[in-house]
């Protein structure tokens, strides 16, 4: 402290009895003082988070079908620029990763919209197509109809969130508008057992074209699948807390999956208009 006082050529304190009272100078300096230990400190999370970056845990949201987009792709892309870190991506279904936004326990998520926003802050970045797939010719011959989907057998994933899942409340939409109801003859948790029960023929579906081109080739290489008239989409989102200051992990997270998924989906401009979709070659992928 005296050091101080020499440095700027005044008394800061002065003694009364045992004790020290600050002078009015004193005062003056208080919040400057305060803003530059602030500032410090500031600082000193800045290089904590910096430094967690390179070593730390770095968590996400993601619906679960998002691991069959570019789950692993994403992680791939973190550790091309953070090899030291270790990621962890969270989630099974968008209304989990939500409520796990909800409680703080996740910073960002990218989630399928609609979602309940209130407190949350919500960013559309791409869409994908609703498709209908069936290992039955017949049934492909072309777009499927509201009357066609609720005579069809389907099978369908998430059953767990069937009432929160955001590809049934869409064709939920689509019927009602109709005037029509669909019933599933199968109900499974994962798009990947869907995808096999089509391939055996046991059932049609209703599933994202992401998940559909990366499944079919592997899982039911006989099926196929068309368009819904009218089409249909999942919207994809970025989700964080409103007026939450994200950490770098956070913000590369945001980055890195923004690009993976307007690079097979459709993106996205920031006023909510689709830019079309396209190949390598700069054509329009064909429906199979």
């Amino acid at each position: 402290m005296r050091a101080l006082e020499n440095s700027l050529g005044v008394a800061l304190f002065r003694r009364v009895g045992r004790g020290v009272v600050p002078t009015t100078v004193a005062d003056s300096l208080r919040p400057h003082a305060e803003a530059t230990l602030a500032a410090a400190e500031e600082a000193r999370r800045a290089v904590a988070a910096a430094r967690a970056l390179e070593t730390g845990t770095i968590r996400f949201g993601m619906f679960g079908a998002a691991r069959l987009y570019l789950g692993s792709a994403l992680i791939a892309d973190v550790l091309a620029r953070h090899p030291g870190v270790r990621v962890e991506l969270i989630g099974q279904n968008s209304s989990e990763v939500q409520e796990q936004l909800r409680r703080g326990h996740l910073e960002a998520a990218l989630i399928a919209l609609p979602v309940v926003s209130e407190g949350l802050e919500v960013t559309p970045i791409a869409r994908d197509e609703l498709v209908y797939l069936s290992a039955d010719p017949e049934h492909l011959t072309a777009p499927v109809t509201a009357r066609q989907l609720a005579k069809a057998s389907l099978v369908m994933p998430e059953t767990t969130w069937r009432a929160e899942d955001s590809t049934r409340i869409i064709l939920r939409q689509m019927l009602q508008e109709a005037g029509e109801t669909a019933h599933t003859r199968i109900e499974v948790e994962d798009i990947e057992t869907a995808v096999e029960l089509v391939g055996l023929g046991l059932a049609d579906s209703v599933l994202p074209l992401g998940a559909v081109e990366q499944l079919v080739p592997r899982l039911a290489p006989g099926a196929g699948w068309v368009s819904l008239r009218p089409k249909q989409y999942d919207t994809i989102g970025i989700v964080h807390r409103k007026s939450a200051v994200l950490s770098p992990a956070a913000r590369l997270m945001i980055e890195l999956a923004t690009a993976r998924i307007q690079s097979i989906s459709e993106p996205l401009t920031p006023h909510g208009r689709s830019q079309q979709r396209t190949s390598p070659s700069g054509t329009t992928p064909a429906t199979r």
